[in-house]
């Protein structure tokens, strides 16, 4: 930007014309002639054409800017996206601002139609102020205003992010016994034509009333049996498979290697087939065995059915737990069922080498609070520890009383966090992760819940162990008085 002699150097007929834009603009227009003078002789008039670069991501933040007509749009080149993720529109004032500790525009921004702005360099600042001292109240307004829209913007990208995180990882745990559903169905539906054909095949032999009920009693000790048959070691069951497929084999039974898997894995004795055999001859027992291994296969399925469809239903309320759907925003809560929805959450994270212990006093009484918001505050913790562990390690959480308070520490057995970032942990937009793996707002957002909860969050790190404490009053009334 040119300096103030550069400036005024301007015609009087365009200063005028600059004069009168700023008039329109509700900050400046209350001023006197002689401020507004003053004003338009040391700022640079500019006129950009559409899609013209403004500013470049980076550039020194040294310029207030007032926007007179048009648009500047703000998009981070360095990311690789094109977002658009700030809009300035006529009669906004924006750029560095007084007061401002900003060094540099994070964003590249372009002007979106015809565009007229009004820049004034910050050495100006000083001399701004003093021959138009009401600029410094309006200022500072905008500038807060600024940080509040910035902050309540990143906070909402900070949610969305954690959001599409639990997300995928709820659809990755869903899609696993959903799949497996699927899979047993269509096992059953091949079990239950296996054991159609093979009545069909026993009702044209007519067999005798005891023989028809020597079946289904058979059949429903092996099922009975199911329950309580141990789980065999993949060399014993590939073992006692190819015996049964021998001695099946010897009797007669083509096939046998059909028919072993099943009886194996339903531990169905020796002695007992050899009882089957004696009941029936050769040309009914292969349908017999047909019938029973079909039956004892469908009872499987339909239980890993029963067990996969529960899993769905867990996970379904564990959602409606951790969000509090359908419920009031503030009411008795039992902290421990919050921590354990949490918990069934960030399995998908949990699961790869994370071990978690639970050490929880149950006798604590509910609290009355935002379950959905404490929620919250178990998500950055838990995420944030299963970080710095790199996603392997212990972590323990554990409940007591303090005094008044329901104290509830989260500790993890990863490296500690450095001397140097401690005093800054709770800063909103302070992070030590790389850029687009965090905001720096998850330890701001649990600092201020806790606050609104009239609590107090603390941190106690060394390496090989980190610990946050969260304690919160046991006698909050309603409405958090």
């Amino acid at each position: 930007m040119p300096d103030s002699e550069v400036a005024k150097t301007a015609s009087s007929a365009e200063s005028e014309s600059l004069k009168v834009a700023l008039r329109k603009i509700p900050v400046f227009s209350d001023l006197s002639e002689e401020q507004l003078d003053w004003f338009a002789s040391n700022s640079e008039d500019i006129r950009l054409a559409s899609g013209e670069v403004a500013i470049n991501e980076g550039a020194p933040a040294d310029s207030l800017i007032v926007m007179l007509e048009g648009e500047l749009r703000g998009r981070r080149d360095s990311v690789g996206g094109d977002s658009t993720t700030y809009v300035a529109h006529a009669g906004q004032v924006t750029g560095m601002l007084p007061f401002s500790r900003m060094t540099f525009f994070p964003l590249s921004f372009r002007a979106f139609g015809a565009t007229r702005i009004a820049r004034l360099h910050k050495d100006r600042f000083p001399e701004m102020l003093e021959r138009i001292p009401q600029l410094l109240q309006r200022l500072v307004n905008v500038l807060s205003d600024r940080i509040r829209a910035a902050s309540s913007a990143e906070q909402q990208r900070d949610k969305l992010t954690a959001l599409g995180k639990l997300s995928a990882g709820l659809a990755h745990e869903l899609n696993n016994p959903a799949s497996a559903a699927r899979r047993a169905a269509e096992g059953l539906r091949q079990c239950t034509r296996d054991l159609r054909k093979a009545n069909l095949r026993l009702d044209e032999v007519a067999l005798s009333l005891d023989q028809r009920s020597f079946l289904a009693e058979f059949e429903d000790r092996v099922i009975e049996k199911l329950t309580s048959a141990p789980a065999l070691d993949s060399l014993v069951q590939s073992d006692r498979e190819e015996e049964t497929t021998t001695w099946l084999e010897q009797h007669g039974i083509t096939d046998a290697s059909r028919f072993a898997a099943g009886l194996v894995e339903a531990n169905v004795e020796r002695a007992a087939l050899e009882h089957l055999i004696e009941k029936f001859d050769k040309r009914v027992l292969h349908d017999a065995l047909t019938r029973i291994v079909a039956a004892v296969s469908a009872e499987k399925l339909t239980r890993e059915i029963e067990s996969t469809t529960g899993r769905i239903s867990e996970l379904v309320r564990a959602v409606k737990e951790y969000s509090y759907m359908d419920q009031l925003p503030e009411q008795e809560i039992d902290i421990h069922q919050g921590i354990d929805s949490t918990l069934t959450m960030l399995k998908f994270r949990l699961k790869k080498g994370v071990h978690v212990t639970r050490e929880y006093d149950k006798t604590l009484p509910r609290i009355f609070a935002h379950g959905s918001e404490l929620n919250q505050v178990w998500t950055n913790l838990i995420d944030n520890a299963i970080d710095a562990m790199g996603g392997k390690g212990e972590l323990r959480i554990r409940t007591s009383r303090e005094l008044d308070a329901l104290l509830v520490e989260i500790t993890d057995n990863g490296p500690g966090i450095p001397d140097n970032v401690k005093a800054h942990i709770f800063e909103p937009f302070f992070t030590t992760k790389g850029v687009g793996d965090g905001t720096g707002l998850g330890l701001d957002t649990v600092y201020r819940i806790i606050r609104n909860h009239h609590g107090e969050i603390t941190f106690e790190s060394k390496p090989g162990e980190t610990c946050f404490q969260i304690r919160i009053p046991l006698q909050k009334t309603k409405g958090g008085n």
